[in-house]
């Protein structure tokens, strides 16, 4: 039985707000980050001030800025259940409870949604979903928000997220949406580079990857038949650098029972639109995944479900977190099945194998995938 402590951290803020605001100390959090056995990140964002922006119309908008703040726990014992309280003040508002990972191997679950960035009430009630399943943590396969520059965007993304993510981690992919906005590395506390890390628990390993890359945009000179050849080019030497490292993550781990990717583009789509690009992406990362014996590639940016099977590796595509669906019209040969449909992926990770429960905004499973662990030495 996972033993219950008490963590009190005492913190004294200056805000420089009116006193309604001031009645709340804490604007976003607070949140988990960088779980481990015996280690965890606890982060909060409180507000700073603000700042207007006129149009030449004459209409305003109103932008605020907030601080981020950290506490870095060290020292814990794993697989055990704390509370914490960031504001040690006698409210509710800075509590939370966090769980440590476990140091053995044990079956666990996580949950996998992705491109909640639209429709608010949508991701609303896929979280809530979510929450029924009570799991370790959560990754997001991209395109948490619409666009990774408007503030307001993660003030909707956090306020939906609250209660979910003041008790269990949460682990993002950088999707095309982010824009690669400070807003996104301010909020998320991630290991290794932020861009792209890997993480254990019990028999598994994860490893989330960043598609996107350190693309620029475009100049207006470039001319319309080289604009593709320009944003390929761009990023280039990034990419080859992430997928030395990527080598390198799976040669090191190679005694894990089980390997989860993550990234945001998808390596086999299904909407005409897009195969192409999805067989470029496909084309650069080569055989490395069946190479290395990964059993599951999760990705986002097409919002739907697809499940694809390739020499051995589940490719996933879970997007049905809040953004409008896309239609289905391009089936592959890889493909095993397929739905227009909001949804998530609750993964239970047993000693032997795993399974994903596909399921839709209702709670409904309406696909269920087994992956057996990995023969390893």
């Amino acid at each position: 039985m996972k033993r219950i402590l008490s963590i009190s951290l005492l913190l004294l803020f200056n805000l420089g707000q009116s006193r309604a605001q001031s009645e709340k100390k804490i604007a976003f959090g607070p949140y988990i980050q960088q779980m481990g056995t015996k280690d965890a990140a606890v982060c909060w964002s409180t507000l700073v001030g603000s700042m207007t922006v006129t149009d030449p119309s004459g209409k305003t908008d109103t932008i605020r800025e907030y601080k981020q703040h950290a506490i870095y726990f060290q020292g814990l014992k794993p697989d055990t259940k704390y509370s914490y309280d960031v504001l040690n003040d006698g409210s509710n508002e800075g509590k939370g409870t966090l769980t440590t990972f476990p140091d053995k191997i044990v079956p666990f679950n996580f949950v996998v949604i992705g491109d909640t960035r639209t429709r608010n009430n949508v991701h609303k009630k896929i979280i809530e979903q979510v929450t029924k399943r009570d799991p370790r943590f959560i990754v997001n396969s991209g395109d948490l928000v619409s666009n990774g520059w408007s503030m307001k965007n993660w003030e909707s993304f956090f306020e939906i997220n609250h209660d979910f993510m003041k008790n269990t981690p949460y682990y993002p992919v950088l999707g095309n949406h982010e824009k690669d906005s400070p807003y996104y590395y301010n909020f998320f506390d991630l290991p290794n580079n932020e861009r792209y890390y890997y993480f254990t628990v019990g028999d598994a390993l994860f490893i989330v990857l960043d598609s996107e890359g350190h693309r620029t945009s475009i100049p207006a000179y470039t001319t319309e038949g080289n604009e593709d050849a320009y944003w390929e080019q761009s990023g280039i030497e990034y990419l080859k650098k992430e997928k030395e490292w990527l080598e390198q993550v799976l040669k090191l781990n190679h005694q894990a029972g089980f390997v989860f990717i993550f990234q945001h583009q998808t390596l086999y789509s299904v909407k005409k639109s897009r195969v192409e690009e999805s067989k470029k992406v496909r084309a650069f990362w080569g055989d490395i995944f069946s190479r290395y014996g990964v059993q599951v590639f999760l990705n986002g940016h097409d919002h739907h479900y697809h499940h694809a099977y390739d020499k051995g590796v589940h490719f996933i595509t879970s997007a049905g977190g809040g953004a409008p669906l896309y239609d289905i019209d391009a089936p592959q040969p890889e493909t095993v099945n397929y739905k227009k449909i909001e949804h998530f992926i609750n993964v239970e990770v047993k000693l032997d194998e795993a399974v994903l429960h596909v399921i839709d905004i209702d709670g409904n499973e309406f696909d269920t995938i087994k992956v057996k662990r990995r023969d390893v030495k």
